[in-house]
């Protein structure tokens, strides 16, 4: 297939390009590199620019001939969302539907979306599945639910087949090394415990009180290369003209004590950490089901062991100690 990737040099998006290359796919990349890395663009056909220009779009469209779309480039900061909240619904909302738009009008017809569990809001049960309450609690999560949304109308319009990818949490890199996880600001927590590690800093505990076993926040942290993989098992869905949507998760979670008692093992070095207030609306437990993926889609995780994922994010990061920068 020929693929436009918007988003491709980010974080899971250039992980997911270099597995479509890999898998034999075409993979033209869109970015506008606000928050992506040249660097990850790693050897793929790249557009700089705009994704969310419906006009240019329809023509990068027609011009590489794109089968499907595989869609990241999104605002994910749900401090800043809260903040500012017109810039998320301008970006995650507004500019995606140009794309879609664009997509309608070049008559392309499938699409992968990169959610977020985010559109649930706080848990009314656990482990969370697909049907669970949707009940934003942040622009950021309703932005994505608002897009899952109008995927679904587009759909009865237009013919159009998606696939929706709510990711819990995110975390590890390549197994070479070469692409991983650099944020500015970093806010995730795998990446800022490993980074401790490196320069001796001390790790920021939000919450020590919780009703959990250890008194800190659990949460579902999921390989990026079995992430990419869920995509990649995606496409095929989406060619048998069907649409649907996933939750990706090890189903299992880790507070925070066990991920930083995790990267000193991993590490081999101290990580010192710090008791701090509770941080708003973090709740207390994230765990996903991802019953429905692995039935319906095949998909199984194939790194669920926190240290596994820590050891890519950490040979990333010895790799690159000042980001792709280095």
């Amino acid at each position: 297939m020929r693929l436009l990737v918007t988003g491709g040099a980010g974080y899971v998006g250039s992980v997911v390009s270099r597995l479509l290359r890999e898998a034999g796919h075409d993979a033209v990349i869109v970015d506008d590199f606000s928050s992506g890395h040249r660097a990850a663009v790693d050897g793929a056909e790249l557009i700089e620019g705009d994704f969310g220009d419906r006009e240019r779009m329809a023509a990068a469209l027609a011009h590489h001939r794109i089968d499907a779309v595989v869609h990241f480039a999104a605002r994910c900061l749900v401090g800043e969302s809260m903040r500012d909240a017109a810039h998320y619904y301008g970006n995650n909302l507004v500019r995606s539907l140009a794309l879609l738009d664009a997509m309608c009008a070049s008559g392309v017809k499938q699409i992968v979306f990169s959610s977020s569990a985010a559109v649930y809001g706080d848990p009314v049960e656990l482990p969370m599945t697909e049907d669970h309450p949707k009940r934003p609690t942040n622009p950021y999560g309703e932005t994505k639910l608002a897009f899952e949304r109008a995927l679904r109308w587009y759909g009865k319009a237009h013919g159009l087949a998606s696939v929706a990818l709510r990711y819990f949490n995110a975390a590890g890199a390549t197994g070479d090394g070469r692409l991983g996880e650099d944020h500015s600001p970093e806010t995730h927590l795998i990446p800022i415990v490993l980074r401790a590690a490196l320069d001796s800093s001390a790790v920021s505990i939000f919450g020590t009180d919780y009703e959990t076993p250890d008194g800190t926040a659990v949460r579902d942290y999921v390989h990026v290369e079995d992430l990419a993989d869920a995509h990649l098992k995606s496409l095929a869905l989406l060619r048998q003209g069907e649409s649907a949507s996933f939750n990706l998760g090890n189903g299992a979670g880790f507070s925070v004590l066990e991920v930083i008692e995790a990267a000193r093992t991993v590490c081999g070095r101290p990580i010192a950490s710090v008791p701090a207030p509770r941080r708003p609306g973090d709740p207390p437990t994230l765990v996903a089901s991802s019953a429905r993926a692995r039935r319906e889609l095949g998909w199984e995780p194939r790194r669920p062991g926190l240290e596994a994922i820590l050891e890519t994010a950490w040979r990333f990061l010895r790799d690159h100690p000042r980001g792709y920068a280095s």
